[in-house]
């Protein structure tokens, strides 16, 4: 017997997605704190400790404290939002991705009821997934991994849903086949993929091949998830060119380039 709440989904649109969780009368899903876009007037919202999942149940007022502490590591809050179907009728609640790229839908029934994801990676899950830490165990990995010492474990055997930047790919690995990626590249993989990292090959490479002096390698067997554009990848371009530009704002590709809009604007 199923102990996650059984949700059905539609998720909407292309590099902007948002997804469309539908929940019988008291299934409930929970998911990130800011991430709802909108919901049935049935719908109730409330805030909790951890998870959701029970799995810190019985283990008194600090068992629980701990079991949300936990999340602070993984660098999100003590809360996360739970969202209760209150009406006899199905009624529906949307959930929206921070920023382009993809929305990637798992039944972790299907994963051995475990997957380890990025930090930042979680969107939503049906009520009855865990959502815990996981450690690196390699100390190489921890420290130029991209991700650090701490990942997420989310554990269950139901629906869960993750985001990722740009367009994501789905690898299978056979046992002993081995897949070289930018450490910032890993979205999400299964808890029998062994993940460590590797020094470039040599100090030219490191230098001015601009992929940096490591990358990931995960070995399998196992199934693993790659995003083309990672959102520390997005900022740093952003960041660069803002520097290039000198801070000064510039209206670009239009007439009044060079007057600039806020120039005009703030004219008599």
């Amino acid at each position: 017997m199923k102990k996650a709440h059984e949700i059905d989904f539609t998720v909407y649109g292309d590099d902007m997605q948002f997804v469309e969780i539908g929940l019988d009368s008291g299934e409930s899903v929970v998911a990130e704190a800011g991430a709802m876009m909108y919901m049935d007037g049935s719908i109730e919202m409330d805030s909790i400790f951890g998870d959701g999942s029970g799995k810190d149940s019985g283990k008194g007022v600090m068992g629980m404290l701990m079991g949300a502490g936990k999340r602070v590591l993984t660098g999100e809050s003590l809360f996360m939002t739970v969202f209760t179907n209150r009406a006899r009728d199905r009624k529906v609640v949307a959930f929206a991705a921070p920023y382009p790229g993809k929305i990637i839908p798992f039944d972790l029934s299907e994963y051995g009821q475990q997957m380890i994801c990025q930090r930042d990676a979680f969107l939503c899950a049906a009520k009855g997934i865990a959502i815990e830490i996981a450690f690196q165990k390699k100390i190489g990995a921890g420290l130029f991994g991209g991700e650090g010492f701490i990942m997420q474990r989310l554990e269950g055997d139901g629906l869960s849903f993750m985001h990722a930047g740009g367009t994501i790919i789905k690898k299978d690995l056979a046992r002993g086949e081995m897949l070289k990626i930018d450490t910032g590249c890993l979205v999400a993989m299964t808890a029998t993929v062994d993940y460590d990292v590797e020094f470039v090959g040599n100090i030219k490479s490191a230098i001015f091949g601009g992929e940096g002096l490591f990358f990931a390698t995960l070995k399998g067997p196992g199934t693993v998830w790659l995003q083309s554009l990672p959102f520390s990848r997005l900022a740093d371009r952003m960041i660069a060119a803002g520097k290039k530009r000198g801070g000064k704002n510039k209206e670009e590709g239009s007439l009044i380039g060079n007057i600039g809009l806020g120039g005009l604007l703030g004219r008599d």
